[in-house]
C-alpha cells in the first residue's frame, strides 16, 4: 500500500549575511537580509536607539551610502559593550564586513574608505603608583 506524499509549503529561504564588528570595547553582531530597509538595533529602531545622535546614524549608514545599497537590506543588530560612539563604530564595521560577504566586488570601495579596518585604539590601563594611565601625583620638591 502506497502512502500519499505530503507536500509541505515552505517559505522561500532568505539569505542572511552575518558579520561581527568591533570598536573599543563594543561588539556588534550584524545580520543583513535583502529587504525594504528596516533597521533594528537591540530590538529598537535605529533612530530610536541612537536618538538625537544624527552624526552617529550617518556614520552607521556610511557603508550603505558608499556602495549604493541604502534601503536594499533589512538590518538586525545585537550590540553590547562600550558607549554609543563605540557601538556605532562597531555596527559600521559589521555592516561593511557583511556587505563584502554579499558582494566581494564592493571590497575595494569599502577598503578605500577604511571601513574594513578594525580601529585598534583602546583605553590604556591604569598603572600602579599613578592616578590614571599616565597621570602621576603632583610632585613637589619641598
Amino acid at each position: 500500500m502506497d502512502t500519499p506524499e505530503i507536500l509541505e509549503e515552505k517559505a522561500p529561504e532568505t539569505t542572511w549575511y552575518a558579520a561581527t564588528g568591533r570598536r573599543k570595547t563594543a561588539t556588534a553582531r550584524v545580520r543583513l537580509r535583502p529587504g525594504g530597509g528596516k533597521m533594528i538595533v537591540n530590538g529598537k529602531l535605529l533612530e530610536e536607539y541612537f536618538k538625537n545622535q544624527l552624526a552617529l546614524i550617518n556614520d552607521i549608514l556610511l557603508p550603505f551610502r558608499l556602495t549604493g545599497t541604502l534601503g536594499k537590506f533589512d538590518l538586525f543588530v545585537r550590540v553590547d559593550g562600550g558607549g554609543l560612539s563605540g557601538q556605532a563604530g562597531a555596527i559600521r564595521h559589521g555592516i561593511a564586513r557583511a556587505l563584502v560577504l554579499y558582494n566581494p566586488e564592493l571590497r575595494p570601495t569599502l577598503k578605500a574608505a577604511g571601513l574594513l579596518t578594525r580601529d585598534p585604539r583602546m583605553k590604556e590601563r591604569k598603572k600602579y603608583g599613578l592616578r590614571k594611565a599616565r597621570r602621576a601625583p603632583q610632585w613637589r620638591k619641598r
